[in-house]
């Protein structure tokens, strides 16, 4: 789908940013999380913000994050999207949804249709949910696939995005058989844990648009 939604999530390193703009990403995705590979400190993910023109938004991830850290971290980064992928409660994203200018959304794991239950808890706190592969090592960025034909069957109560596993040479499928009208992918994007490519970054958004 032409107009499908593109999210390059796990970015740490001015080519790579400048890539996933040129290449057409409607979002950029900072991960702000220390075990993860992609973790960025909040300098680092302030730097890499500034290189990003207006018309792409700004994902800043973070995990079960206390207020006051939470608060540090969108102070010193700003985006425009915070993205949030631990056991954070509906109550809690309401608040930050109610009390500040940011977009919020809420990552939830599915493993099956009782997850897509869980999801809708957070229907009036969050702006979009991110269905994502059941979270493995981390909470996300595991390269896992979830089952598209759960989503396919869905009743989407909320805006909604596609993540886990996606990579140039499903990403066309996967959006055949769900119906997303955003994909978000990283570890697909990757030669290492961490190391995106940007040929890989460049052919997931041709993919996508083709």
């Amino acid at each position: 789908m032409a107009n499908t939604e593109i999210k390059i999530c796990g970015l740490s390193t001015p080519e790579t940013v400048d890539a996933a703009v040129d290449a057409g990403a409607t979002h950029v995705g900072l991960v702000h999380y220390e075990p993860s590979p992609r973790h960025l400190s909040l300098e680092q993910a302030a730097a890499l913000r500034r290189r990003v023109p207006q018309h792409v938004k700004v994902v800043l991830l973070l995990v079960s994050m206390e207020a006051m850290p939470t608060a540090q971290a969108l102070e010193a980064v700003k985006p425009d999207v915070v993205q949030f992928h631990g056991a954070e409660t509906p109550e809690w994203l309401a608040l930050v949804k109610n009390n500040t200018a940011f977009e919020v959304w809420k990552a939830v794991g599915v493993r099956n249709e009782e997850s897509l239950r869980y999801a809708l808890t957070f229907k009036d706190a969050v702006d979009k949910v991110l269905y994502d592969a059941a979270a493995g090592a981390l909470p996300g960025g595991n390269g896992l696939a979830l089952d598209w034909s759960l989503l396919a069957a869905a009743r989407h109560d909320i805006p909604w995005g596609l993540a886990g596993g996606l990579t140039p040479g499903n990403v066309a499928e996967a959006i055949r058989a769900t119906g997303a009208p955003l994909v978000d992918a990283s570890t697909g994007l990757e030669t290492a844990p961490g190391v995106k490519d940007v040929e890989l970054i460049r052919a997931f958004c041709r993919a996508t648009r083709a």
